[in-house]
């Protein structure tokens, strides 16, 4: 899910504003004043801290990630972590084991507060969260973003080359957050090879269609709603008959959904 923080995924996938799966963010590489430390949270005071962190980036829900939830999952050896600057937990993400035979892990939630976004913090958080996962046995990561969120779509699929494998409609139902309220759940699901390059924009000869999406539908849901929501029907009905026809998602750029 992905206002005020920068999620990056997952209901983010993502949502970091939500880097989902789930605001999976867009990334200009830009370096922090002073290194960010990334580390797996394993007292019950740090799972607190993190909830707090995801409360604070989605305003209006209170039970974004609750600590119980995070706890649970960090003791059962799944990915729970928080990003520090300086002994300040600025950012947190959780992350869940799929199915045993998919040998994969899903990215659900990233977020990351006020006034770090833009700095390369998605860049190391998808680092950290590769190696993590590789020394797991673990060949892939999927997670979840806004279809409409073009900062989220360039930087997972144009920086990491991740892979579309599904439209989901409505994917969370109604959510309760300032980021959220008011529009239907709609993600699109991603795959990435974690051992494998990434996937290449493709080459303009092979584009068949482009799918156009608004250049800021965050600030279009503050100040014409309607029109933000008829943007989300446009983009679904364009993208589901895009795949439904067995075309693909082949990258995305300045021009929109690149459909190969």
């Amino acid at each position: 899910m992905v206002a005020a923080a920068s999620p990056t995924d997952e209901p983010t996938g993502e949502t970091s504003r939500p880097v989902s799966e789930p605001r999976c963010e867009t990334e200009t590489v830009m370096s922090l004043p002073r290194p960010i430390d990334i580390h797996e949270l394993t007292t019950v005071d740090d799972v607190h801290t993190a909830a707090a962190v995801f409360d604070a980036v989605w305003v209006g829900d209170r039970a974004t990630m609750p600590a119980n939830i995070l706890r649970a999952l960090e003791h059962s050896g799944n990915y729970v972590v928080g990003l520090f600057d300086e002994g300040r937990m600025i950012g947190a993400s959780a992350a869940f084991f799929g199915p045993p035979a998919d040998r994969s892990m899903h990215s659900h939630i990233t977020g990351v507060l006020p006034g770090y976004q833009g700095r390369g913090l998605g860049r190391q958080l998808k680092s950290h969260q590769r190696e993590w996962a590789l020394a797991r046995g673990v060949g892939r990561i999927t997670w979840t973003f806004d279809p409409l969120i073009a900062r989220n779509a360039h930087f997972n699929l144009a920086i990491l080359g991740t892979r579309v494998t599904d439209y989901l409609v409505n994917q969370y139902g109604e959510m309760p957050d300032d980021v959220n309220r008011g529009d239907e759940s709609d993600r699109l699901m991603i795959s990435w090879a974690l051992a494998e390059p990434p996937a290449p924009t493709p080459a303009d000869d092979t584009v068949r269609a482009v799918v156009e999406i608004p250049d800021d539908i965050e600030a279009l849901r503050r100040t014409d709603p309607p029109a933000a929501a008829a943007w989300r029907v446009r983009v679904r009905d364009e993208l589901r008959g895009q795949l439904a026809s067995g075309r693909r998602i082949g990258g995305f750029d300045r021009r929109g959904y690149l459909i190969v």
